[in-house]
């Protein structure tokens, strides 16, 4: 069989399955569609019905409330006094416009209307008999009456609720309203779906589409008709049905073909209906199918791509599988080639793996070399780290006696006052001193514990403190050292209770180191100030101390924060507290640097501000 008849062959059976996939498809994308479309029909009918009641129930108690006046009552007592009817009718055309009625009016026992809200139109009610009007019999037999018709006096829809007026146990007559309907259709057009409600008779009496107003849903009975014309409810009018039947009997919804915008054109629906049981209503929903007719077409383009795309792809398949069998036939013929090819290289090769064993053997000797130069350097290394302890713990030593300084010479100086004042007597002063001493201890312990942060990051508790007793506490211990150096030391705090987050005693560490340096730095002046500031500035607090001394050189300013770099003489500092500074700065969350200044140096360090 030649490649073309194959090809030919397969296209037609490509055609048949796509036709057949398509019947399938199409049956099914229109049963499902049809089914959404069933529930949301379903969810809007439910809708309609409960706005519907809720337009009844706005009006259904009007009448009965309107019943129990005893003007109503006079009125029927008296019918030919004018004065009292001209009132009445006064009161329910007032009535009438408070409520939104169409129409309120009052009927005696025969049917005859004596008093009307439109009493000034030019054909008002009264005088009129309703006798045959549903809604009046209703009422007369004591239950309230509801009835839609169309006016036979005004020509306009409205529904009708009646109650009887009583004197005792005794019917006199009957108070009826009229209500517009129209809002109803206005308020629910749609393009793709139609409110329709019919009467017990089946006549379409409320739609969203005009031109099936008072239409039939299916062909009217004789009888039918002769009980519409004796209760005058749609007074010249002819009932034509808006389809005959069901066309779709594929599907147990029923699917209609009613009229569309021309009455040529038909459209497919399909219908939804449910009793409304307050009114004696049916109420229904035709949702247009054109939509489920789109989807069916393009769930077919859908697939007739997808199928034409499988069938293109078989194709260039089996074309493909046609080359590669000619690829293998040639290749047969090149292996033959090769294999001749093979058994020269063969001999190239046996040579050439001679002189690759002898490279092996020098890629082994310097394999082991390189092993032995590793073990070395792991054994340098080993002794490097055990050098570096080493200084580590050195460095932990120095900070340790750097920050333990500045307290023993408060003590000292404390001491010595105390043997003072103890050898004049005054033991209130001396006792004063001792408990400054007690402090100072309980503070070189919390010193000693912090100062693992030298060798390990570790904070202490964080909590908002406020500032001024950070101030306080440095200044107990700088007290004796200030005196004795005859600084100046000014602080201004702005505002006066501004609280910074972090640990109080690590804070005070900080101001202890910088303030002693600001008091060394000044040792050479004949005047010597240290001045700290703390403000705010938005939701960080910045704090700086300045002083007179000479300052930071410019070149220095990098490399003031290293451990064990010190400006100062030998044997006045290990250059250790900017370090410990620095440390405690940034691991409660802020930053600490040198800033530039004319006269003296200028530290300054930001903390973020603890909120109240």
């Amino acid at each position: 069989m030649s490649n073309r008849k194959k090809k030919s062959i397969g296209f037609l059976v490509f055609v048949i399955i796509l036709l057949l996939a398509l019947k399938l498809i199409s049956a099914w994308t229109y049963q499902k569609g049809l089914e959404e479309l069933e529930r949301q029909g379903n969810v809007r009918l439910d809708l309609y019905i409960n706005y519907l009641q809720g337009v009844l129930g706005k009006y259904e108690s009007l009448p009965e409330l309107l019943a129990i006046n005893k003007q109503l009552v006079k009125a029927l007592q008296n019918p030919h006094e004018h004065k009292r009817i001209e009132t009445l009718n006064n009161y329910l055309e007032t009535i009438n416009k408070v409520s939104g009625t169409l129409d309120t009016y009052l009927m005696n026992k025969d049917g005859l209307t004596i008093a009307a809200s439109n009493w000034h139109e030019k054909r008002p009610f009264i005088g009129r008999n309703f006798n045959y009007r549903p809604y009046f019999k209703e009422a007369m037999k004591g239950q309230l009456g509801r009835y839609f018709a169309l006016g036979t006096t005004s020509s306009k829809r409205g529904y009708y609720f009646a109650y009887p007026v009583r004197k005792g146990d005794e019917i006199l007559g009957a108070v009826a309203i009229k209500i517009s309907i129209d809002a109803v259709e206005k308020q629910w057009t749609d393009h793709n779906e139609h409110f329709l409600v019919t009467d017990p008779d089946g006549v379409v009496f409320i739609t969203t589409n005009p031109q099936w107003r008072y239409k039939t849903l299916e062909p009217l009975q004789e009888s039918t008709l002769a009980l519409i014309a004796e209760s005058r409810r749609y007074p010249e009018t002819i009932f034509t049905p808006l389809s005959e039947t069901a066309i779709d009997t594929s599907t147990p919804m029923q699917i209609l073909e009613v009229e569309g915008k021309t009455k040529w054109k038909k459209n497919r629906v399909l219908k939804q209906s449910r009793f409304m049981p307050q009114a004696g209503w049916d109420v229904h929903i035709f949702s247009d199918t054109r939509l489920i007719r789109k989807k069916i077409l393009s769930v077919d383009i859908i697939v007739v791509i997808g199928f034409s795309l499988i069938f293109f792809l078989v194709m260039m398949f089996f074309q493909r599988r046609h080359r590669v069998a000619e690829i293998n036939r040639i290749e047969i013929e090149a292996k033959k080639a090769l294999q001749e090819s093979n058994e020269q290289l063969e001999s190239r090769v046996y040579d050439r793996t001679l002189e690759l064993t002898e490279t092996n053997e020098l890629l082994r000797k310097e394999i082991t070399e390189r092993k032995e130069t590793e073990v070395k350097l792991k054994q340098t290394r080993a002794e490097l780290i055990h050098a570096t302890k080493l200084a580590v713990l050195g460095e932990m030593s120095a900070g340790i006696n750097h920050e333990l300084n500045q307290p023993l010479a408060a003590i000292r100086s404390y001491t010595d006052n105390g043997k003072q004042f103890l050898t004049k007597g005054r033991h209130e002063e001396a006792m004063w001193n001792l408990e400054q001493i007690g402090e100072l201890t309980e503070r070189m312990a919390q010193i000693g514990v912090q100062l693992k942060l030298f060798s390990r990051k570790s904070s202490g508790q964080i909590t908002a403190v406020p500032f001024h007793t950070i101030i306080d506490g440095a200044l107990e211990i700088l007290k004796p050292s200030l005196k004795k150096a005859g600084v100046v030391l000014s602080v201004d705090i702005t505002p006066k209770n501004i609280e910074v987050m972090g640990n109080q005693v690590l804070l005070q560490q900080v101001l202890v180191n910088l303030i002693s340096n600001a008091m060394q730095a000044t040792e050479s002046q004949s005047e010597k100030t240290v001045h700290v500031e703390c403000i705010k500035v938005g939701e960080v607090v910045t704090v700086s101390v300045r002083d007179n001394g000479p300052g930071v050189p410019t070149d220095k300013r990098e490399d003031i924060f290293e451990p064990f770099y010190s400006t100062k003489q030998s044997g006045h500092g290990l250059g250790l507290g900017l370090t410990i500074s620095d440390r405690i700065v940034r691991d409660l969350g802020g930053k600490i640097g040198v800033v530039p200044s004319v006269v003296g140096a200028h530290f300054e360090f930001s903390l973020q501000r603890a909120e109240r």
